[in-house]
């Protein structure tokens, strides 16, 4: 049986997302977004550093995300989601694959603060300076839209999936970007019906909720 370790708010909603996408059965197992829930026996057994993502599908396990959205999409898709050796666009895929990450370091770093930080040792410097590198990041994002629709000009794929949980992170943090493209792309995304079960576990708080007047 196939099974996601999640925790709501974290990134682990790009497998949770991804899975939806590919129409794969499996069960969602949610943990406690805390040191004490990540970090028991149990999980470290499966998880050996204790963080989500992490899917187990028949003997295999997989802990990083980038990785379990390649295996997913090399193993189950048909072609939507994937682009494999000698496709045309199969380089700009791994391109935005990893870049999904360079993009959600940021995202993690706000998140880390209203979540693991205590509020009297959340920093504002911190928090500023994490959402500008966030959205310097989906800057980039924005030029390529600006040309298509997704990241890749074929259509909606995988990667779409990876950059954009950093564009609904971004946006449940500090609200719409104001970058035209990407806010377009973003409700492209959010009108998508596997978006929308994800979204339903992933509930964040905003910086102006936890820490007022920062952002």
């Amino acid at each position: 049986m196939r099974k996601l370790y999640h925790c709501d708010g974290a990134r682990s909603m790009r497998s949770l997302w991804l899975l939806h996408e590919l129409g794969l059965e499996f069960e969602l197992v949610t943990l406690p977004f805390s040191m004490a829930g990540l970090r028991t026996p149990d999980y470290l057994a499966v998880s050996p550093l204790g963080r989500v993502p992490c899917l187990v599908d028949g003997d295999l396990t997989l802990f990083e995300s980038g990785a379990i959205a390649q295996y997913l999409c090399e193993t189950y898709d048909d072609g939507r989601l994937h682009r494999a050796p000698g496709h045309p666009e199969r380089p700009a895929w791994l391109q935005w694959l990893h870049y999904a990450e360079t993009v959600a370091v940021h995202g993690a770093s706000l998140v880390q603060q209203q979540v693991f930080v205590p509020p009297e040792q959340r920093s504002p410097v911190v928090v500023k300076l994490e959402a500008r590198r966030l959205h310097k990041a989906l800057e980039v994002v924005d030029g390529v839209l600006a040309r298509h629709d997704y990241l890749l000009p074929s259509g909606f794929s995988a990667v779409d999936v990876a950059v954009g949980y950093s564009a609904h992170l971004a946006r449940q943090l500090v609200g719409p970007s104001g970058l035209p493209a990407v806010d377009a792309w973003y409700a492209r995304l959010a009108a998508r019906p596997a978006f929308q079960r994800a979204a339903a576990h992933a509930p964040v708080k905003t910086m102006q909720e936890i820490m007022p007047g920062v952002i």
